[in-house]
């Protein structure tokens, strides 16, 4: 009865009839705080609400830490700053010493960058520097174990130059249907083997990023992700992100947090000008992948922006559309577009950055990324 009454809230329509004290009344409240609400031109059941108060939010944030777990904490947070409007109290440097970082306040805090006070700037970078650690920690090392696989995996040959290049546990079980038990032996009529490593690069690979405000989580994964992939010899990593202009970031890949900064949340979309820019940063096309990370709203030319995947797929580019790089689920994006990007081969589907790594892979070995889409995401 006591867990009941927490979740409905109170007040006479409830039915627990339980009366809550001590710890339990002041998570009640905190809970209050944010939830409280009937949606109606916001008037609450009862009393809630952080008000615009500096000091009532801060001791809200040390309550919920206080009596939730860190998981819900974020959620809390989240939904604190959407429903009663925090942001601008996000710009005192108080505040930001208080939060739990994660990947969604570091989005609210990049949609701020351009209206922040200098005295809180060095406490957001401190909030986004944590965040960009622990996801560097959880997915840097799988992103360039998968990555390295593919690339040695697409260097085999079947011709060998010498000896010493050839596979000889995959050159026998190719074999396999060659054997002759008279002699003991396999014959081996096709040989499988390694290509001499190259220390040049092996493949092209351009993130092309929509930092309208839907697209933030995905923003933040996308540039560590960018920043991984830029720190591997054996690829050539531009980073581009757009709304109606287009910026190159690729010389901040090697800082994740100032290449975040260096984004700017919020505006419209021109995918069409943002892919032509794209277009001019390829030399190589059939080692090239192009990863669009949008919700595919287009508000440039359509037709162009379409003709130019065309273009691009044609020349032997590997093209990938994700609708979402986050762990949101499934996203808002244009149906139609998307519609259309997969009649011309060009899948367009969410992905979750611990997906990303095999995706990378997949990309690499050119396997069906559509047959790959289903089988990870459910498209």
């Amino acid at each position: 009865m006591r867990r009941w009454r927490l979740v409905l809230g109170g007040g006479d329509a409830d039915g627990t009839g339980c009366a809550l004290e001590g710890a339990d009344a002041q998570m009640d409240a905190a809970l209050a705080a944010v939830y409280d609400q009937d949606g109606r031109e916001g008037q609450s059941r009862r009393e809630g609400g952080l008000g615009a108060s500096a000091p009532r939010v801060a001791r809200w944030l040390g309550d919920i830490r206080t009596y939730f777990p860190s998981t819900v904490v974020q959620v809390m947070q989240k939904d604190a700053i959407e429903r009663l409007n925090l942001t601008r109290l996000l710009l005192e440097p108080e505040m930001l010493e208080a939060v739990e970082p994660d990947v969604h306040l570091v989005g609210t805090l990049l949609a701020l960058n351009r209206v922040m006070p200098e005295q809180a700037r060095e406490s957001a970078r401190a909030v986004v520097r944590k965040v960009v650690a622990e996801l560097e920690r959880r997915l840097a090392q799988r992103t360039r174990a998968a990555v390295t696989g593919a690339l040695d995996r697409s260097a085999r040959t079947h011709r060998p130059r010498r000896v010493s290049d050839i596979d000889w546990d995959r050159t026998i079980r190719a074999n396999l249907k060659n054997y002759l038990p008279e002699r003991n032996t396999v014959v081996p009529s096709r040989l499988v083997g390694y290509a001499r490593r190259q220390r040049s690069v092996q493949r092209e690979v351009v993130l092309c990023i929509d930092q309208s405000g839907s697209m933030a989580a995905s923003v933040v994964y996308s540039s560590m992700f960018g920043a991984v992939l830029a720190s591997m010899r054996s690829l050539k990593t531009s980073l581009v992100v757009f709304d109606t202009a287009v910026v190159d970031l690729t010389e901040q890949l090697h800082d994740p947090v100032e290449l975040l900064f260096g984004t700017q949340l919020g505006g419209g979309t021109d995918i069409n000008r943002a892919i032509a820019y794209s277009q001019g940063l390829i030399t190589r096309p059939a080692d090239s992948i192009f990863i669009l990370i949008s919700d595919l709203y287009e508000g440039g030319v359509r037709a162009e922006m379409l003709r130019r995947v065309a273009a691009m797929t044609q020349a032997g580019v590997q093209v990938i559309v994700l609708l979402a790089l986050s762990d949101e689920g499934a996203p808002f994006y244009d149906h139609d577009n998307a519609a259309a990007l997969a009649a011309m081969g060009v899948p367009a589907f969410a992905c979750t950055p611990d997906a990303f790594p095999d995706l990378m892979a997949a990309a690499i070995e050119r396997r069906d990324l559509a047959r790959w889409a289903e089988r990870h995401t459910g498209a």
